[in-house]
């Protein structure tokens, strides 16, 4: 059923604004110090999560100075919703990365079921080690592993429903300059 364009765009008229263009240019300046920092020299194989990551990855990877190799993967709990199900595979890595860094480049960590399945997957394939970089790191108590972290974060966020930046609003606005909470949610 297609989309419902007037409630989209209402969407995006009413939403509040919680980090502009330039706080997440700045943020993904500062992730991409640290990773310069800590795996220039470890020839990470770096996968974009789709289709969230891909923003994110895009903007990151050009400021990461040191040879690496770029992938993706596709691995999603929301398919279009607002809320999220079962992990659902749409394409697993085709680079080996086996004895390998691997560096995980996501939109949000908010429960944690997506981004620790992959971390998962990726050590159960044979990764050296696991890394992961998000763009927002939503702050709550449900966690589906306390213990998961991740290692480069741009921005904390609130609790709210948020899209913009690769973030989505039911399939849209992902293209949003800025990071922003839908009214109400």
């Amino acid at each position: 059923m297609p989309a419902d364009l007037a409630h989209i765009r209402q969407v995006m008229a009413e939403a509040d604004c919680l980090y502009s263009e330039a706080e997440v240019e700045a943020a993904i300046t500062r992730v991409a110090a640290a990773i310069n920092a800590e795996l220039a020299d470890r020839n990470p194989v770096v996968f974009c999560v789709m289709n969230g990551g891909l923003i994110f990855s895009g903007k990151l990877l050009t400021q990461l100075d040191f040879p690496l190799e770029a992938s993706y993967l596709h691995a999603s709990r929301y398919r279009n919703q607002t809320s999220g199900g079962e992990l659902f595979w749409k394409a697993k890595p085709e680079v080996s990365f086996i004895d390998r860094d691997v560096l995980i480049i996501d939109d949000i960590l908010d429960e944690g079921h997506t981004l620790g399945a992959i971390i998962d997957f990726c050590h159960h394939a044979g990764a050296a080690n696991v890394h992961t970089a998000v763009l927002i790191d939503k702050d709550h108590d449900r966690k589906a592993r306390p213990d998961l972290k991740a290692d480069y974060v741009g921005l904390p966020c609130i609790d709210r429903y948020i899209f913009g930046y690769g973030m989505d609003y039911k399939g849209y606005w992902r293209n949003a300059p800025g990071i922003y909470a839908v009214k109400g949610l």
